[in-house]
């Protein structure tokens, strides 16, 4: 009777101790889809600038279709790559089409401000001024949440890696996560925020 007490409470202790990791687990993956959820909040509201920002623009800028059509196409494809991302945050491919998106858009808003630094009007227009200014602020907001993003993929998968957490992690069916990387060749531009000056 003894025995079987000591095997009972062993086993209930081993379910305790695996239940234990596969919540801390949950936790840790549940902590970097809401990481994601708060960089899909700010890609939105820079989503909803853009066609603002351009609508001003197009008054002022007739010969510059060009850039205003490559700024329209560029937001159509980021919104694409956040939708992908959204539907598996953290997978390698989700990252890394998202981060090309918004590497493209990003190209275009600054070639989209560039050009518009040779419109004295333009640059002069107070709601052009009030969009950049917004979208400027958007920028640092979406380059913070993607920090934090990163920060909890990094946790989650520090703890999926972990011994013993390693050993379960797989038989649970948890995938390492992916950061959001910004494509190496973006990475300077990234790093500063855009200067508008008027």
């Amino acid at each position: 009777m003894g025995s079987l007490l000591i095997f009972f409470v062993i086993v209930v202790a081993l379910v305790v101790w695996v239940a234990g990791i596969y919540n801390g687990l949950v936790t840790a993956r549940n902590g970097y889809r809401n990481a994601f959820a708060q960089i899909d909040v700010q890609l939105q509201r820079r989503f909803d600038l853009i066609p603002n920002l351009v609508e001003v623009a197009r008054k002022y800028m007739a010969h510059e279709r060009e850039t205003l059509e490559a700024v329209v196409a560029a937001r159509s494809a980021a919104q694409s790559g956040l939708a992908a991302a959204k539907a598996n945050p953290g997978d390698p491919g989700a990252m890394a089409q998202l981060a090309a998106a918004q590497g493209q858009l990003a190209a275009g808003l600054g070639r989209l401000l560039a050009v518009a630094e040779a419109y004295p009007e333009l640059k002069a227009n107070q709601t052009m001024m009030q969009l950049t200014e917004e979208l400027t602020s958007t920028e640092n907001k979406v380059a913070f949440a993607r920090q934090a993003f990163n920060d909890a993929v990094m946790a989650y998968n520090n703890r999926r890696e972990v011994f013993p957490n390693s050993v379960f992690a797989g038989m649970f069916g948890f995938q390492p996560a992916t950061p959001l990387e910004i494509p190496a060749d973006r990475q300077a531009q990234v790093r500063e925020a855009p200067k508008v000056q008027f």
